[in-house]
């Protein structure tokens, strides 16, 4: 016997809880005869973690589908631009830094570049514009240019609870929704071992087809009741402890930086993001190779006058996640399927793609379901090891002289696959076919950027044939620098930009 899939509950709010079900109803929206109906159970007394303001390009297409205007985003979460990554001090700690653009190189696909750049370390600067537009603090886009479109590739910066806040309200006003405030006291186990129901302090037991369990790192149902384990990888990112501020703007209109500023320090990394209102300013670090007082000498010196008065959050975390992410009729999204710090933001990322594979693959009956939860698991697991590899090679590659850092470089600590990739890097560059699968996070351009940009350069010339095109290459950055100062020229500051937009927007 076969019982067909007709209720959604998802256990938790915040970001992971209200996108998941805006990206889920949103996909459903037109099979409302099917009678679907999604469910979000919060509870009151229970904070979000509400760090991660950063996001990845996958939010904006997301935002579209969803159907939020991008003007409303903006006005709502005090959200910014974001273009990349601006990775300070992580080579040798001497002021020296790279980017990781969001727009592809040019020639992409068609030609590396990297073996006719005589200084790998230009290599963004001399392959893409938007290493100059960041460093000029421009806007991705002209007024001209409508909502989601422009020629920079661009993610946001945004106020998390804010966020949470709006998909909330949309949900319930445009996707029909049903919100329900309370507290789970218990968690009950059918016959076959599935989840019964969630028992609620007031409404009693509720129960559905499928849990979505977004409890944060509690993980209530996946880990707790499903007893799902957490496999453990602070063996590969140290880092186990953040110190969060929020920075108040020096003035109303201060400039406003287009990326994430990541500046490494002697046991760790602080992160700087510009939303429109404030900044947000954190310490990531790892306690086995700094106090928890030097972490905040290293962020106070770091912000100097602009942190008196504040205090600082702080919080404990495991790298790592669950071995499953989907178990029988539970799947787990966001911090209760897994965490690593937030270097490249990937949580909010992973939270889309996981709601998106449940709307996309959402059985019509129960049957189907452990197929669905197999191939699921599998596309978590690749993608959860391609993270930790790519989060790796940041550290890995420096060298800078501090312990921590050296201990990165060990080559216990540096994964299989990653170790593989390097040996093939040794005299060739990252390439697309590196990166084949459909469920890739980061294109062989984010590792371009970032090996090179910390100075790793294969060595072409052990098969210096291959590389007969630099007529070729030569007009690929010769067009980049005319590029580069069109965008220069056109391209509005990126503060001034948010502002005139959404008066017009707002009128």
């Amino acid at each position: 016997m076969s019982n067909p899939v007709k209720s959604i509950v998802i256990v938790g709010g915040g970001t992971a809880g209200w996108l998941t079900a805006a990206i889920v109803a949103a996909h459903h929206q037109g099979g409302q005869s099917r009678g679907l109906q999604v469910t979000l159970v919060e509870s009151s007394d229970i904070p979000t973690i509400g760090v991660g303001e950063g996001t990845w390009p996958t939010l904006k297409n997301t935002i579209q589908q969803i159907g939020i205007k991008e003007s409303e985003f903006f006005s709502s979460c005090h959200a910014a631009f974001k273009q990349g990554g601006k990775f300070v001090n992580w080579v040798h700690g001497n002021g020296d830094f790279y980017y990781h653009p969001f727009t592809v190189p040019l020639g992409y696909g068609r030609l590396d570049l990297a073996p006719y750049i005589a200084d790998i370390a230009s290599y963004a600067p001399d392959s893409n514009f938007q290493h100059h537009v960041c460093e000029a603090g421009l806007a991705p886009r002209t007024l001209a240019e409508s909502e989601f479109q422009g020629p920079c590739n661009y993610a946001y910066h945004l106020d998390a609870g804010a966020f949470a806040e709006l998909l909330k309200r949309h949900c319930k006003a445009s996707l029909g929704v049903r919100h329900i405030v309370d507290t789970v006291r218990e968690v009950t186990l059918a016959a076959d071992g599935a989840i019964g129901s969630v028992v609620l302090a007031e409404r009693g037991a509720l129960s559905a087809d499928l849990y979505v369990d977004c409890t944060g790192f509690a993980s209530l149902l996946l880990g707790n009741k499903l007893e799902v384990p957490f496999v453990n990888t602070d063996n590969i990112l140290f880092n186990d402890t953040a110190l969060a501020m929020q920075v108040p703007h020096a003035a109303d209109d201060s400039p406003l930086a287009c990326n994430t500023i990541a500046t490494a320090q002697n046991a760790g990394w602080i992160w700087d993001i510009g939303l429109t209102h404030r900044r947000g300013v954190g310490h990531v670090y790892a306690s086995d190779y700094i106090s928890d007082d030097e972490a905040e000498y290293n962020l106070r010196s770091y912000l100097g006058a602009a942190a008196d008065g504040l205090s600082a959050r702080k919080i404990r975390f495991h790298s790592g996640h669950r071995a499953q992410y989907w178990k029988k009729n539970c799947v787990a999204v966001g911090l209760s399927a897994g965490f690593v710090e937030p270097l490249e933001a990937t949580a909010i990322m992973l939270v889309e793609i996981s709601a998106r594979y449940i709307a996309e693959n959402l059985p019509p009956d129960d049957n189907v379901m452990p197929v669905t939860a197999k191939r699921f698991n599998a596309q978590m697991a690749y993608r959860w090891r391609r993270i930790l590899d790519f989060l790796k090679l940041h550290y890995m590659l420096s060298q800078r002289p501090e312990p921590y850092w050296q201990a990165h470089r060990k080559a216990e600590t540096i994964p299989e696959s990653l170790r593989e990739d390097l040996a093939l890097w040794a005299y060739r560059g990252p390439t697309r076919e590196d990166f084949d699968s459909a469920i890739e996070l980061f294109p062989a351009a984010s590792y371009q950027y970032v090996i090179y940009g910390m100075g790793f350069k294969p060595d072409f010339s052990r098969q210096a044939y291959l590389y007969g095109r630099r007529q070729e290459a030569e007009k690929i950055i010769q067009r980049n620098k005319q590029l580069t100062q069109q965008m220069l020229q056109t391209l509005p500051p990126h503060r001034e930009y948010i502002e005139r937009w959404l008066t017009t927007a707002n009128h």
